[in-house]
Parts: C-alpha cells; structure tokens; sequence
C-alpha cells in the first residue's frame, strides 16, 4: 500500500517540479476600432480574396507561385530544421540505450617484471558484447523546458513560412496590377504620340508653305518628342516588373501573361474585422508569441543548472576469451550506478546564463508588443489609402474631363485664330500627364485593397498555404 501511495506521489512531484516562470500571454491595449471604417465591408477573410478581381491569369500566377516560389520552400525545409531539433532535444527525457559488441587479440610480454604463467594462452582473444543505458532524471524541469522551448521555435518557423506565403500572394498581386497599370500607361503614351506625330506632319507641311513659323513647329515637334520619351522610361519599368513577378513565380527573367485590363479588373470589397481579430490572424504576431514562449522556458533552462543533476546509468553484457563460451552464466558482466552533480562554485556563470536569458526574454517581449502595434497600424494605413485613393481618382476623373474639354476648345480656337499655338501646348501637355497619373492611381486603388487583406491576415492563408503542398496533403 506504501508503495501505490509513495510511487504516484513521487512521479507526480518530479512532473510538476519546473523551475523557471511558465508563460502567461502579455495584456495587449488593443483599440476599439479602427480609425476609419468602410461602408461596404464582408467577413472575406477566409476567402481567396484575389478571385475577387475576376482575372483567371492573376489566380493562376498566385497558385504557380505558391507551388514553385523559392522563398516558401526555404521556409518549408526551415520548419523541418526546427522539427528536427524538437525531436533531439525531447529525446533527453527518455532513456538512453546503447549496445556495441568487440572481438580483439592480444599479446603480453613474457619477460616482464612478473613472469607469465605458462597455463596463460598467449597471444590471447578476447570477445565483448554488452548493453548500455543511461536516463537523467528531470527532476527540476530542464528537460522540460528545453521541450517547451523547442516546440515553440517550430511553432514559430511555421508561422514564418505562413508569413512568407501572406506576403507571396499579396507580392504576386500587386506585381500583376501594377504590370496591367504600367500597360495602360504605355497605351496612352503611345497613342498620344501616334496623335503627336500627325499634328507634326501636317504642322510641317503648313511651315513649308510658310503658313505658320518655325517656332511654332519647333513647339509641336517639342510635344512629339516628349510623348516618345515617356515611352522607353514606361518599357523598362514593364520589363523589370515583369522580371520581379518570375522570380515570385519561381522562374528565370521572362515575359508574363496577361488578363484583363487595369479598366476591365473588379476592386474587391474591404474585408470586415475587429481589432482583436488580427492576433489570431496575423501571421508575424502569432511567431513574435512563440519567439516569446521559447525564450521564456529558456529561463526555466538556465535557472535549472542551479540545482542537482541527478542520472542513472547501467550496463549488462558478456565477456569471455572464447566465442562458445561467451553467453554462458559465468561471461555475464553488469552494473548499475547513480551519480549525482551539483555546481559549488561557479563564479557567476551560472547568475550570468539566467540574467541573459531573462533579458532575452524582455527584448521578445518588447518585440511582441511592437509587432501587435504595428500590426494596427498597418491596417489603418491601408484602410486611410483605399479610402483617401478613391477620393484622389474621382477628382483626376473630374479634372481629366475638364482637360479633355480644354484641349478640344483650345484646339478650336487656335485653327480660327483666337489664339496661340501656347495654350493648345499647354492643354495637351496637361492632359497627358493627367491620363498617366490617373491610370496610375486606378493602380494604386487596387493595390490599397490588397494591402488592406494583406495586413488583416485571415484564413485565406491557410487556404493558399494548401496550394503549396504536393497533392494528398494538408487535405
């Protein structure tokens, strides 16, 4: 009966003795709400929001990248690092078990101080087998939290591939529309400069019948000329979007296919959230945590070198000169020991490991508190974007129609005489840069909204994440 009591209790003791402070998740002051809020808002967290933008070419570059981006398999082959690790040191709390086997032939000398018996086989063999063990015993948790400390690093590596694959996808996105942005603006450039060169031929033929002065066609050419410098600057930075959106995709530099227009693309809608929400969301949050619950068992290991270290070994085997006789009662040999170790003296170094260690610990939790902070922040900058963009392009819509309208007057009032050939400059020179910066910022608007997903976070990572593992997987 002592003994049911006695056992249970002492194992009991043993699990439950951990030196070191367990973890406890850090208050967060999380704001209400957020400082604007949409109108037009769905729980689309946990969709494949790039759907929305109704593009088949944009859903296939964001499944090519998640199967083939180098950035997600490094972060793959990170989390079987840190597995590995986790393996190794949980291995410690188990018993170590070894077993070797020796055969060997020897000769002594028989002109030594002690004569040899001639009874004594020499040269002689000798044969060994034997099993070994050992356990030490965790009797103050540092195993333990070394366990724990290892299972939150491979926590956290998982949570860094999560984190790659969010930025991939939101990468990808905004690559490809502002790829399509860059097109437009290329079509607009060029078909100006297409506009630019007619007025430039007929201008010319009107100087060689002294209709109109050489400054005059100097003017005109000037405008010819701006509108076919815009386009080699709008083609290289075509060329090194397009190079950017490969290596996303996990290729060489190359050209890239192409959907729908920028004009032709739907804007999704602003997923709906809570503040509190992006702690379970967000990808770098949830790894900043487990960085701080590693760190934080890491004490546990530090303050556990202050107490004994208790192990026991063992070793059973046989050993014999001849091979039949190896196995026999008489070959037997065993052992078992006890050993127990504590620290005396150690000059601080021990102080020395648990202050670093506690330090450690205080810079993650810092670490942790900003990652949160800027993780609103995110979401409110993005959320001010959309908002302040679709302001911006419903005034360059207003003011693009006025422009049109300006240049169609002043052209009219140039070919009566009215006026100069300055104002019609000035009109076409207003309008073109007008049309660029409203396609860019139809570019922007787009971008705002992936932003906006970006920064939320949500279960539509794990959805992509799926898109990353061989078939049969993650089902």
């Amino acid at each position: 009966m002592r003994k049911r009591i006695i056992i249970p209790a002492l194992v009991l003791f043993i699990q439950g003795c951990m030196v070191g402070p367990d973890y406890r998740r850090p208050t967060v002051d999380a704001p209400q709400d957020w400082r604007f809020q949409e109108q037009e808002t769905r729980d689309l967290v946990d969709t494949q929001w790039w759907e929305q933008f109704d593009d088949p070419v944009l859903n296939d570059l964001i499944g090519i990248g998640l199967a083939e981006n180098k950035d997600v398999k490094i972060a793959a082959a990170r989390i079987e690092q840190f597995a590995g690790q986790y393996i190794t040191t949980r291995a410690a709390l188990f018993p170590q078990i070894g077993a070797g086997a020796s055969f060997g032939r020897d000769r002594i000398s028989e002109k030594g101080a002690a004569p040899l018996s001639s009874a004594i086989e020499n040269p002689a063999d000798s044969y060994l087998t034997q099993f070994g063990a050992s356990w030490e015993i965790d009797l103050w948790g540092k195993l333990r939290r070394a366990k724990e400390s290892a299972r939150a690093d491979i926590l956290s590596s998982e949570e860094a591939r999560r984190g790659v694959i969010l930025s991939l996808v939101s990468s990808i996105a905004t690559g490809y529309i502002n790829l399509r942005d860059l097109d437009r603006q290329l079509e607009i450039a060029q078909s100006t400069a297409k506009s630019r060169e007619e007025s430039y031929n007929i201008f010319e033929l009107r100087f060689s019948g002294g209709i109109i002065s050489e400054l005059e066609l100097s003017q005109v050419n000037s405008q010819y000329e701006e509108a076919l410098a815009a386009i080699p600057v709008i083609r290289k930075s075509i060329a090194q979007q397009e190079n950017a959106l490969s290596v996303l995709l996990g290729r060489n530099p190359g050209p890239i296919p192409r959907g729908k227009t920028i004009d032709q693309l739907a804007l999704p809608l602003v997923p709906a959230g809570l503040p509190s929400d992006l702690l379970a969301r967000r990808p770098d949050i949830r790894q900043a945590e487990q960085n701080l619950i590693s760190a934080n068992a890491q004490i546990g290991v530090a303050k556990a070198q202050y107490f004994p270290n208790i192990s026991l070994t063992g070793l059973f085997g046989w050993s014999s000169s001849e091979i039949d006789r190896l196995f026999m009662g008489p070959a037997q040999t065993w052992g078992y020991a006890a050993q127990v170790a504590a620290p005396v003296f150690t000059a601080g170094a021990i102080y020395g490991q648990v202050k670093s260690a506690e330090a450690f610990q205080q810079q993650l939790l810092i670490v942790y508190q900003q990652t949160i902070q800027n993780a609103f922040r995110d979401v409110n900058d993005a959320l001010i974007d959309r908002k302040s963009t679709m302001e911006q392009l419903q005034a360059q819509d207003n003011q693009l129609k006025s422009l049109e309208k300006y240049a169609r007057t002043a052209r009219l009032r140039y070919d009566n005489g009215y006026t100069s050939y300055i104002e019609v400059l000035d009109a076409e020179r207003s309008l073109f840069n007008v049309q660029l910066a409203q396609a860019q910022t139809k570019g922007f608007l787009f971008q705002s909204v992936v932003n906006i997903y970006k920064s939320m976070g949500g279960g539509w990572i794990t959805l992509a994440e799926q898109q990353t593992m061989p078939s049969g997987k993650g089902q």
